[in-house]
């Protein structure tokens, strides 16, 4: 039994729907479908749709009635966008009117359809021998590395710039070119990816999707398993171990939380990052879904408050706690030498012994711990005062006494 639950704990099922918008660079030895086969092999679910005609830019999805058709369907996890392979290299007026306005007309539309859903923005690579068929206008791109750097700026530019996150392919690539340049990542043409290329982008988009280390991916498609182990050490090193540097993870909750007192009222100031619904736990039973909610303690003790922040099946806790120790709610609680209140906490009434009712007058008042005026009154000439509190609410009560010469005596009270 104990051995069945730890192999669940290790392989636990996730399952990631996907759209992936694009060209060639996708379709080409389907892309999506070694994503699937990769996350296969580990026990996740991977369900995709596709729309990627030959040389096409985000410019032309963004008005390819496929795409938005496919988007508005709603329920993705994540919309890929892949522009053409030249375009984000080029210089930055031009990426500027023809690639960044279309890549946030996307995202956009993709949030209003799935509102928990991020642009994962397929980071592509230089081509071969740098882009020969620009390089007179633009120097820039003459090399694989010029090329390959602007790329890799651009999209993580429109990542940062959209909330979403980096698929970094093109990174991936950069490693293996300078690590492990016997591989070949590129088909014939020195821009198209070979099989294995294409393998080093699927588990690229394995390991940014699922978050999870892509060394346990058993898939090698028709790779040896030499190439194959190289290829995931390379994904493991340049994305798994830095998933912050893609925005993985950056737009998940982080809760936190700042407090403070006025006698045993607490006021909590949510402080959380993207979280949109929250849960508090103030560790005497009591709970809250408000954001900034405010809790009153009437027993002394130590005490964990838990937030709780959520957004789109992802949370974070975090803990703080607190020592109440001001409270001193006991049976007859003296006000001062001459007053006292009998049976603290009570129930229904109030009432106030004191020797010196006889002699003098005295102004009776009850507040809230936050400050509610609620009761107002003068006392009899009695030696005792029971003032009717049946109305109020269970909680801590402040009550002040003030005589004919304006001393005020204070103490405090449980109704239960």
């Amino acid at each position: 039994m104990l051995m069945i639950f730890s192999m669940q704990l290790l392989y636990s099922q996730d399952t990631k729907n996907v759209l992936f918008l694009g060209n060639s660079y996708t379709y080409v030895n389907n892309l999506p479908e070694l994503v699937k086969q990769a996350a296969a092999s580990t026990g996740n679910i991977f369900t995709y749709d596709s729309n990627t005609p030959g040389g096409y830019r985000l410019k032309g999805h963004a008005t390819n009635a496929t795409s938005i058709n496919k988007i508005q369907t709603g329920n993705w996890d994540f919309v890929v966008l892949q522009d053409q392979s030249q375009y984000p290299s080029f210089p930055d007026a031009q990426v500027a009117t023809e690639v960044y306005p279309f890549a946030t007309q996307l995202s956009n539309l993709i949030k209003q359809h799935n509102p928990c859903a991020k642009p994962a923005f397929y980071m592509t690579w230089g081509r071969e021998n740098g882009d020969a068929q620009n390089c007179g206008e633009w120097t820039p791109v003459c090399t694989y590395e010029g090329m390959d750097d602007l790329l890799r700026l651009r999209y993580q530019t429109m990542a940062n710039d959209n909330d979403g996150i980096a698929s970094p392919v093109g990174a991936v690539w950069r490693y293996l070119r300078t690590n492990h340049p016997t591989l070949d990542l590129y088909s014939g043409d020195g821009s198209h990816p070979s099989l294995m290329g294409s393998y080093a982008g699927a588990i690229t988009f394995y390991c940014s999707l699922f978050r999870k280390d892509p060394t346990l991916v058993t898939f090698n498609s028709s790779l040896n398993s030499t190439d194959a182990t190289i290829i995931k050490n390379a994904v493991k090193t340049v994305v798994f171990n830095d998933l912050q540097e893609w925005n993985i993870g950056k737009y998940d909750p982080v809760a936190s939380f700042t407090s403070t007192n006025t006698n045993e009222l607490y006021t909590f100031t949510n402080t959380s990052d993207y979280g949109v619904s929250y849960s508090w736990s103030f560790g005497d039973g009591s709970t809250s879904t408000d954001e900034n909610p405010n809790h009153s303690y009437t027993n002394n003790g130590d005490y964990i408050i838990t937030l709780t922040a959520t957004n789109c099946g992802k949370t974070s806790v975090t803990t703080q706690g607190i020592t109440i120790s001001a409270l001193n709610i006991e049976d007859d609680t003296p006000v001062n030498n001459n007053f006292y209140i009998v049976k603290n906490p009570v129930s229904d009434y109030v009432i106030i012994n004191s020797n010196l009712f006889p002699q003098n007058r005295y102004q009776i008042k009850i507040t809230s711990v936050i400050g509610q005026r609620i009761l107002n009154i003068n006392s009899n000439t009695n030696t005792s005062q029971k003032i009717n509190i049946s109305h109020l609410s269970s909680g801590l009560y402040i009550l002040d006494i003030t005589d004919t010469e304006k001393r005020l005596y204070r103490t405090k009270f449980l109704k239960h």
